[in-house]
């Protein structure tokens, strides 16, 4: 081969590699502009919810919508008996499903040598992640309502922690994945039992990723209407009593919201600004604990 025929092939590479970088950074330009087209819009809709709920629900904030329970249209009523009734049956529902969701995520990750359980166990899980909660509305009807003859707040918060315990044990094993087998080694060379591995190396580590599936799993279940329909049912009158029917905040929405009264057409939009604001102001405590938590103990 000749000195000519080596300097056109090496010119021709050349050439076909200048073209090909060109290529490649129209592509990336192409894409990153894509994806900042995409964060405006995911944005853009954000800012459009909160500026919607905002102007039309702070109209009906007042103290009265504090200390009044809901009554009858045109009579002054509030949301106090709502507000109360949602937090008791979403608290409760944290409650009884971290736990059972955090030693699940625990089970599935720490000991998946169980190979036949594990898979059954996670599939169900998943199952319960796309489940609509409806259906589970009207599963704890047939098991709880209906054999107790009554509707009752304790139905809606089992109701709630069943949408909440399939988050939970999804969130914990994908975290603890994640921690480097590295530590858990290092633990178990200077003789740590098992179990404190768990909770002091492999727990800790992930605890932020588990509480933020804790706070998406409480931001779920607490605008969740269907599952209480048939459970808690709702009540106008002042009750936190767990056996009895009790309001909450997604059930009076939904009943004020398709009213023909005004002022209960408002109240619709200041609970829904009210779950809004509790969910991320808790975000953001939760946030802020943590960071403030991490650096503390590093």
């Amino acid at each position: 081969m000749s000195a000519q025929n080596v300097q056109v092939g090496a010119a021709d590479g050349w050439q076909r590699g200048g073209a090909q970088a060109v290529r490649r950074r129209i592509v990336e330009r192409l894409i990153n502009v894509l994806c900042g087209i995409a964060t405006v819009v995911v944005l853009f809709l954000l800012f459009s919810i909160l500026w919607t709920l905002v102007t039309r629900g702070a109209a009906g904030l007042s103290l009265s919508t504090f200390l009044h329970s809901t009554a009858a249209p045109g009579s002054g009523g509030g949301l106090a008996n709502a507000i109360v009734g949602s937090c008791e049956q979403t608290l409760l529902a944290a409650l009884l499903g971290t736990p059972v969701g955090m030693l699940t995520g625990i089970y599935l990750s720490e000991f998946s040598h169980d190979g036949k359980i594990v898979s059954f166990v996670r599939f169900v899980s998943d199952m319960m992640l796309s489940v609509p909660s409806i259906l589970v509305g009207l599963f704890v009807y047939l098991v709880v309502v209906e054999p107790a003859g009554h509707f009752s707040g304790m139905a809606g918060t089992l109701a709630l922690a069943i949408l909440f315990i399939p988050i939970v044990v999804r969130t914990t094993e994908d975290m603890l994945h994640l921690v480097p087998r590295a530590m858990r080694e290092a633990a178990y060379a200077l003789g740590a039992p098992g179990w404190r591995v768990i909770v002091s190396i492999c727990l800790r580590a992930a605890r932020g990723g588990i509480m933020t599936g804790i706070l998406l799993a409480l931001a779920r279940i607490s605008g969740e209407t269907a599952p209480l329909l048939f459970t808690s049912l709702g009540n106008l009158n002042w009750s936190i009593n767990l056996n009895a029917p009790m309001a909450s905040l997604p059930v009076t929405i939904y009943q004020y919201a398709g009213s023909a009264y005004d002022d209960w057409v408002q109240m619709a939009w200041t609970g829904a600004l009210l779950i809004t604001v509790a969910v991320l102001a808790t975000n953001i405590f939760a946030r802020w604990w943590l960071s403030r938590n991490g650096t503390a103990s590093s």
